[in-house]
């Protein structure tokens, strides 16, 4: 495959041979992105599929370089299985839209359910799901523990507690968000106490029955998986805004540095800081303009 790779990519007859016998392009491998060697192998994989072998063997004739033989075939076709689970769950955890901190574990979760299910019936990628499993473990070992985490989770509609089948982490988890509900709550009544006796020296105290555990017990009852959902219930909705507001991966940031690598060029040396926000802020946001 790198023949093939290295031939089209450093001549545009060999891409013209391949997009007229394929009707596909070949995608090149690159150093900066992990997973392009995966998408590059599922693109020959997809044209085998498609096209049938006879489409890449007249390919590689033309262009004088070896033709993979059927045992190659078979084990790029199951590195392709076995990595398209961790390739989905990087895009999602990557996004910039509709994802939370809250995704990080259910999507952690349901990876490694999948590279489980996977081992029972790879071939010849065992090594590589052991090395994926052993990796997830090592950077997200003592993530998978993390009650703040798994509160984040639960507090999103689309999960609450259906995400693990761990009842120790969900049982934290709560723990953790009825802590949090009920000193949110106490804090409120406080500060409510406090205004009240200020305004009327004799006002009726305040009721010291909280109200959270019942509001959690009556999110958790809903079906509903939509994120309206959380206006029903204010507190839930005050603390899941709390713990799902950051993003769970840098990629955002990484492109918004990205970005700003463009605006700021060695001509550009002198522009302030207001300006350079301003353009910053305009790049990024070019698709919202009418």
């Amino acid at each position: 495959m790198p023949g093939i790779w290295n031939k089209t990519g450093r001549s545009y007859l060999a891409s013209e041979v391949v997009e007229d016998k394929c009707e596909l392009q070949i995608i090149r491998p690159v150093a900066t992105r992990w997973n392009s060697t995966c998408l590059a192998t599922d693109r020959i994989i997809r044209i085998i599929d498609e096209k049938g072998e006879d489409s890449i063997r007249s390919v590689c004739d033309e262009i004088k370089v070896k033709m993979l033989n059927p045992a190659e075939v078979g084990f790029l076709r199951e590195y392709c299985i076995t990595m398209k689970p961790l390739l989905k769950a990087s895009s999602i955890l990557q996004s910039e839209s509709s994802v939370y901190l809250g995704w990080l574990l259910p999507v952690i979760h349901q990876l490694q359910s999948k590279l489980n299910r996977l081992e029972t019936s790879s071939q010849t990628c065992t090594p590589l799901i052991s090395a994926l499993q052993n990796g997830l473990k090592k950077r997200f070992g003592q993530m998978l523990e993390d009650p703040e985490l798994a509160a984040a989770a639960v507090l999103l509609p689309k999960f609450k507690t259906s995400w693990t089948d761990k009842p120790d982490v969900i049982e934290a988890a709560l723990k953790y968000v009825k802590n949090h509900l009920e000193t949110t709550e106490q804090e409120s009544q406080h500060l409510q106490r406090e205004s009240s006796d200020d305004d009327d020296f004799f006002s009726r105290p305040l009721s010291t029955k909280l109200q959270s555990p019942l509001e959690l017990d009556g999110y958790l009852a809903c079906a509903s998986d939509s994120m309206d959902l959380l206006h029903s219930f204010p507190a839930i909705k005050k603390l899941s805004i709390k713990l799902n507001t950051a993003l769970p991966a840098s990629a955002a940031c990484e492109r918004l540095f990205s970005c700003a690598g463009l605006l700021f060029t060695s001509k550009r040396s002198r522009i302030d800081s207001v300006n350079f926000e301003n353009q910053l802020l305009l790049k990024l946001n070019k698709r919202f303009r009418r």
